[in-house]
């Protein structure tokens, strides 16, 4: 891995603020690669625009030698908004969840190492608790 100061360099380039920044750099300081995460609703067939900021940062990591775990929110995007109100995010079946799904991590891996990505899925642990009544 490289130096501290030159991993501080490359993962603040571009950011606007990294918040707390002597935290990062403690962790850093350590040696030990750190575990980067992403989650992400596939509540829809693509990634947008905005997926791609973090998703590039995650790429930086990766290059500097961190570990990086995808996860997608397979559980989350079948429960969408229960209550109706929110129309962006409606219930979606298994298998909607699971083909758009399919298209995010096709499309984050055009971004990230896919040799270098862990993905999970929420719904591993999601889907096993009783939200109904919450």
């Amino acid at each position: 891995m490289l130096p501290v100061d030159e991993q501080m360099r490359v993962i603040t380039s571009g950011a606007a603020q990294i918040v707390p920044e002597t935290d990062l750099r403690k962790k850093l300081e350590r040696g030990v690669p750190l575990n980067i995460k992403l989650g992400v609703d596939p509540t829809s067939p693509d990634l947008h625009l905005g997926h791609a900021v973090p998703l590039r940062k995650m790429r930086q990591f990766q290059d500097l030698g961190h570990k990086v775990t995808l996860i997608i929110g397979n559980g989350t995007a079948m429960i969408g908004d229960p209550s109706g109100k929110n129309t962006t995010r409606p219930q979606l079946t298994q298998e909607e969840v699971e083909a758009n799904a399919a298209t995010y991590v096709s499309q984050a891996m055009k971004i990230l190492d896919p040799e270098k990505t862990t993905i999970v899925h929420n719904g591993d642990w999601i889907l096993s608790l009783d939200l109904k009544g919450l």
